[in-house]
């Protein structure tokens, strides 16, 4: 068994279980967890250690003493109606009130906001009025009016602990976090560093959870609605007033609650940014790279490395922003469930590359169903995530993975600790397919096009589970194990001319939302820069409603090459093209199901439909000069559909669908590496398929277990 590469957790009280189970899989790395202290005998043990540390909690006894250090967030009261000429909004009401205190401090109360909904406008400072007994703001009201309160909140409970403590039932003290943004909890951190790593000699790596800020994650009062508002890609939690002053003397202007909260629906990513908002994550990026290389200067000065965990207060730490390099991270550690998310941490620049497996040795997992408590198979849990995982390794080398948590609570669950047996020996196997280069890619460079371009490459916001709705994760999860070179562009990468070596657009996503584009399709020099491309060899594939915005005459502003737009209610009286489906054998493999939306219509007698249902086009085709428009109604991540996104592709760039380093079998995915000559060949499926590869001329047909990698070694 090759080992190395792996991190386990270990557990004081079960020193012998950490060491046997180290032993089993190979690992290198002993590392603590969360809520958790490695004991003397697994720091001697010989093992190299990780130590976690989250720079902004365990510092409460500092933080009280130093209140206007805490961290805050803009909140937005749910609007209430006025029944008469005054009305009291009590502003926590709405929200957990372990999770929030309200600033009523004059410098914070000079960014509060409040609205009358009906009209839409802010209620002038002069009519309302703050009781600082009751947490309430009385307005002078017209009645029958809607009237909402946006404020400044002291967080006072850390969001990653209030969930472990939630999760796992802990009764330890609630962890505030620290707002380094204020130099005097910045020079604290880096006293406390300073110290700290004086302390931690046996520390190998210092593994930053993460750096400063959270992703936003709103706790209402109800049971009923308890997550009010999460968005692993927001900024909501960095805003301080002291920031804001600054931000409006650099960039001349002033941001308000309301630029944040949005009326109450703040601002998701999937919500097209705005001027405001692409400055304000500017502003806050700067300072977190700045202050984040304060902290890892010390750590390698201490002569230890620094590696970042992407998740949790991850906010400020963009990976392809274009700036990472500054922090002088050694590596990234990622938390996965996903092929996409693989894909995110082995692009980073970084010297090594960490995947975090699941489920984490928790007694639930992040959605409360069981995991390691009745009920639970993690073993099941474990392969159903390695199944999507290992896709993406395949296109794509990471050098580490690792597991976080609790290692007792694998004591009541063998089938788990089987099931990481074979994870692992794969996950080394795959490794090390990657050490003489990199797997052949097929001809069409893909493009993935949103109003995010590169910032969030292979991401939209969060886990799979958390935007399942979204098109584009669908999209993106299929795609990370396909054989293309891809990448991420803006709009504004259109007009700055990168079109050159892109054959394939992907547009994909909802009317208005940031995936689709929403108003950046209302630039006729855009549409006519794409219409070019296309026209001139280029292929575009819209899904969903790619290129919807209103206003024109059609809603897809790529419906001249698309041939199909999406009817609102202007067509309800006009006649619709007749059609006949145009044969397309092994498009669309069998068991794909692309979901139809009702109000698509043809545009034109010459686009072809290759698909159908409930008699609408799901599926079609038009020619437009040399180039393609192909547009899908639905797309909908399953086993089969990485085959039938490849097809799409190869079909709309006028390649053969059946071609050399592409299995006979839409469940068997091959990678191709041609410097060690090995070909890896993975079922997908349940149960056992039949496959063949063709290499160089030559045909290689194997049968592969369910679920089973394979690798071949060919022979001249």
């Amino acid at each position: 068994m090759i080992k190395g590469g792996f991190t386990l957790p270990g557990e004081t009280g079960y020193e012998k279980l950490t060491l046997e189970l180290a032993e089993r899989w190979g690992a290198d790395v002993i590392r603590d967890s969360d809520g958790t202290k490695l004991s003397d005998e697994l720091l001697d043990s010989g093992y190299k250690i990780y130590t976690t540390i989250c720079p902004v909690r365990e510092h409460n006894e500092w933080i009280r003493a130093n209140d206007l250090t805490r961290q805050q967030t803009f909140l937005c009261t749910n609007p209430k109606t006025a029944q008469a000429d005054t009305i009291k909004i009590y502003l926590l009401d709405d929200f957990f009130n372990d999770q929030f205190d309200i600033n009523s401090t004059e410098h914070g109360i000079k960014y509060w906001q409040v609205y009358d909904r009906t009209t839409g406008h802010e209620v002038l400072r002069d009519k309302w009025q703050y009781d600082t007994n009751t947490g309430s703001v009385t307005i002078t009201a017209i009645p029958m009016h809607q009237y909402t309160v946006s404020f400044l909140a002291w967080r006072i409970w850390e969001e990653i602990s209030m969930y472990n403590h939630v999760t796992n039932n802990w009764d330890t003290e609630h962890l505030l976090q620290l707002n380094p943004y204020r130099p005097e909890a910045l020079e604290y951190l880096k006293k406390n560093l300073n110290q700290w790593c004086e302390d931690n000699p046996d520390t190998d790596v210092v593994r930053f959870t993460s750096l400063f800020y959270n992703f936003v994650w709103i706790w209402g009062s109800s049971e009923r609605n308890r997550h009010l508002f999460t968005d692993w890609a927001s900024y909501d939690f960095t805003v301080c007033p002291e920031a804001l002053d600054d931000f409006a003397i650099e960039y001349g202007y002033v941001l308000s609650a309301e630029d944040f909260v949005r009326g109450g629906r703040y601002f998701s990513t999937h919500r097209i940014p705005t001027a405001g908002k692409r400055d304000w994550m500017n502003f806050i990026g700067r300072f977190v790279r700045k202050a984040g290389r304060e902290l890892i200067d010390i750590v390698h000065a201490a002569g230890k490395k620094a590696y970042v965990f992407y998740d949790d207060n991850w906010v400020g730490l963009e990976p392809y922003n274009g700036f990472f390099d500054e922090f002088n991270f050694d590596g990234l550690v990622k938390c996965v469930f996903s092929g996409y998310e693989a894909r995110l941490c082995a692009g980073v620049p970084v010297a090594t590359h960490e995947i975090r497996f699941h489920p984490y040795l928790f007694p639930v997992g992040l959605g409360g169903l069981p995991t390691f408590s009745p009920g639970g198979k993690p073993d099941e849990d474990a392969t159903a995530y390695w199944i999507n995982i290992r896709r993406a390794l395949l296109r794509q080398k990471i050098e580490r993975c690792g597991l976080g948590g609790y290692l007792s609570l694998t004591l009541e669950y063998p089938k788990f600790l089987d099931a990481m047996d074979r994870i692992l020996h794969e996950f080394r196997t795959i490794a090390a397919l990657h050490n003489e280069g990199s797997p052949i890619v097929l001809k069409p460079k893909i493009a993935i096009l949103h109003s995010w371009g590169k910032l969030r490459t292979w991401t939209l916001s969060g886990h799979f589970h958390e935007t399942p709705d979204h098109i584009l994760i669908h999209i993106l999860e299929s795609l990370s194990g396909l054989p293309f070179d891809v990448s991420f562009i803006s709009f504004s990468d259109i007009s700055d001319g990168c079109l050159d070596n892109i054959d394939v657009i992907i547009n994909a996503g909802a009317e208005n939302d940031a995936w689709s584009g929403g108003l950046y399709w209302d630039d006729h020099h855009m549409v006519e820069t794409l219409t070019k491309w296309v026209h001139n060899g280029g292929a575009f594939i819209g899904i969903g409603e790619p290129s919807a915005y209103e206003g024109a005459h059609r809603l897809l502003r790529m419906s001249h090459v698309l041939g199909v737009d999406t009817d609102n209610g202007d067509y309800s009286r006009h006649g619709r093209w007749t059609y006949e489906l145009t044969e397309n054998p092994g498009l669309i493999p069998e068991g794909v199901d692309i979901q139809y939306r009702k109000n698509v219509m043809l545009t034109d007698g010459e686009t072809r439909v290759l698909a159908e249902k409930n008699k609408v086009p799901t599926l079609t085709m038009r020619d437009f000069g040399k180039g393609t428009g192909i547009y899908c109604t639905d797309f909908i991540h399953t086993p089969l559909s990485p085959r039938f996104l490849l097809n799409l592709i190869l079909t709309a760039t006028k390649e053969k669908l059946f071609q050399e380093y592409i299995t006979d079998d839409p469940l068997v995915e091959a990678a191709y590496y041609p410097g060690n000559k090995k070909l890896a060949l993975i079922n997908n499926g349940q149960i056992a398929r039949m496959a063949s590869c063709t290499i160089n001329g030559k045909k290689y047909t194997t049968e592969l277990k369910p679920f089973e990698l394979k690798i071949l070694r060919l022979i001249d």
